[in-house]
């Protein structure tokens, strides 16, 4: 069984993209898509377990990704949670950090890195 991946993004060209090569190049099955805050946080809360990792972006069509990370913080462990944004400044990254996510992804320059921890996390 591969990776269940659930993805926060408000763009679907970048959505479609990101279902497309994670499925192609890590085994990855995309279980459902948000592009707002509160539909992220509605599914991810109340289908804990159909996901292991959910992608989410910082800026959405409604709300932000903080607000999933928030919602999510308590998840269980072996739920993972990465942040996938355009918006990679040290604070932001130190800021999802303390909102527990696990790993911080520039769109614009880590696709590969994400790609590589999909797959990391699907061999575990």
């Amino acid at each position: 069984m591969g990776l269940k991946v659930y993805i926060v993004e408000d763009n679907p060209v970048i959505r479609e993209n990101l279902v497309d090569t994670l499925q192609e190049l890590a085994d990855a099955e995309t279980v459902g898509v948000a592009a707002t805050e509160k539909e992220g946080v509605n599914w991810l809360t109340s289908h804990l377990p159909e996901w292991d990792l959910a992608i989410v972006d910082l800026f959405l069509q409604q709300g932000t990704g903080l607000g999933v990370l928030e919602a999510c913080k308590d998840r269980p462990e072996d739920k993972k949670m990465v942040v996938f944004s355009n918006y990679a400044t040290n604070d932001v990254r130190d800021r999802c950090v303390q909102m527990g996510v696990d790993k911080f992804f520039d769109k614009s320059r880590e696709i590969d890195a994400l790609i590589d921890y999909c797959i990391e996390i699907s061999e575990q």
